[in-house]
């Protein structure tokens, strides 16, 4: 039988139809694990199947370093790829505040309704609940509105990293998602950890204070002594119609002005979760392959880029024009050694797209090398670039990260080279 979900604050109504077979256990009560474990070892409590994939339900307690103030029990669900291989990547799903973590699953087997949370064929997926503790959102309750940390994302982590070690994961592919709540949660949980996951998607994200406050964004600066690591690529689709999207503008400059990787895509979608009614008001939004960044390997930010469209936030709210920020760049790393790194940058050519957007020829934009794996700059110190014909040099920021500046970026993949100046 159909069953209607009742929406909460970001989640559109909507009915989930169960597939046969898979609804009678999907929802059923599972065996209770204790309020808190020593050592915290989630317990398995249910195995089974859906939509052709094994599945399997754990159930565990919570860990004091948490800082949970009541104990609590908590459900995560792992579905497995069609063929399991060794070192598979993981799929991470943040649900919204309308679902709950058996619910968000019932979405995927039905195209169209909350398309994101839909695992690749090939991927091993992690379900995580964040509903069935009063206040245990994955954005925070009203203790956490600022940079602190807060006991949901602790659980987060470590049963991501407990899935990474229990299932002999690719701890390089681990990806990070979610709609509405879940989409505010994959970006401020996410990107305070660029050493966890390797991209994070977010799907109309129900706001941004989370993460402004995670990643000290202004009017806050970040704290002596506080190291971030180099964040996750992001991308973020948002509609100037929907109102949870209040702040993009903000969020948008900051990541701009720290030079944190964001591709960005905004049209009148609302808040809406189906990927097909999404790409009727913006075709670009599924282009990019967020699912082939590595966590090991180097990426170009690219910031300042001639080709980005004028932001509708936050007083052109009731345009109808798509737009688009840092959609048409691409780049593959190609070598990082203590000496020197190499990525070829290039641009998407307009045969590679069907699309209703311009697709630029060349591009011009300050390019940023962040996530370096055995290259370093001193703070202050000076390196060497080439890109094709053009050359110089450059200093390292405060933090150790080198911007070229201006670089003009074609459809003709060109390396980017950066040395040592010595």
């Amino acid at each position: 039988m159909p069953r209607t979900v009742r929406p909460r604050s970001c989640d559109m109504p909507r009915t989930v139809r169960l597939a046969p077979l898979t609804a009678a256990w999907l929802f059923l009560a599972a065996t209770a694990a204790p309020a808190q474990e020593p050592g915290w070892s989630p317990v398995k409590t249910k195995d089974g199947e859906f939509t052709g994939r094994k599945l399997e339900t754990y159930q565990h307690g919570m860990r004091a370093e948490w800082g949970y103030e009541k104990p609590q029990r908590d459900t995560f669900l792992v579905l497995h790829p069609k063929e399991t291989k060794p070192a598979a990547p993981l799929y991470v799903v943040l649900h919204s505040a309308g679902h709950d973590v058996h619910s968000c699953l019932a979405c995927t087997g039905t195209v169209g309704n909350h398309d994101i949370y839909r695992a690749p064929p090939g991927f091993f997926a992690l379900y995580l609940d964040c509903r069935a503790n009063k206040g245990d959102w994955w954005w925070g309750s009203e203790k956490y509105k600022g940079p602190d940390v807060c006991p949901t994302e602790k659980r987060v982590l470590d049963t991501v990293r407990w899935a990474v070690k229990e299932y002999n994961l690719d701890e390089n592919r681990v990806y990070l998602c979610g709609n509405s709540m879940g989409g505010s949660g994959a970006l401020g949980i996410g990107m305070r950890h660029g050493d966890v996951f390797a991209a994070v998607k977010a799907n109309v994200p129900a706001g941004v204070e989370h993460v402004s406050g995670r990643m000290h964004f202004p009017p806050r600066a970040v704290p002596a002594g506080v190291t971030i690591p180099d964040p996750p690529v992001v991308i973020d689709y948002s509609a100037p119609n929907d109102g949870w999207s209040k702040g993009h503008d903000a969020f948008t400059r900051a990541m701009n002005e720290r030079r944190y990787a964001l591709i960005q895509y905004w049209g009148p979608f609302g808040h809406a979760n189906n990927l097909a009614q999404i790409l009727k008001a913006n075709d670009l939004v599924d282009s990019f392959d967020w699912l082939d960044v590595r966590k090991n390997e180097a990426y170009p930010v690219f910031t300042n880029a001639s080709a980005n469209d004028p932001l509708p936030w936050p007083d052109k709210l009731g345009d109808k024009k798509a737009g688009q920020m840092n959609a048409f760049f691409r780049w593959k790393a190609m070598s990082d050694t203590p000496a020197a790194v190499e990525t070829q940058l290039f641009l998407l050519k307009a045969a590679d797209l069907k699309t209703a957007f311009t697709v630029p020829t060349e591009a011009t934009a300050d390019v940023t090398l962040r996530r370096l794996q055995h290259f370093r700059a001193a703070p202050g110190a000076a390196v060497r670039w080439s890109f094709g014909t053009a050359a110089g040099e450059a200093t390292a920021d405060a933090t150790g990260c080198v911007t070229i500046p201006r670089l003009r970026v074609t459809a003709e993949p060109t390396t980017l080279r950066v040395s040592r100046a010595e």
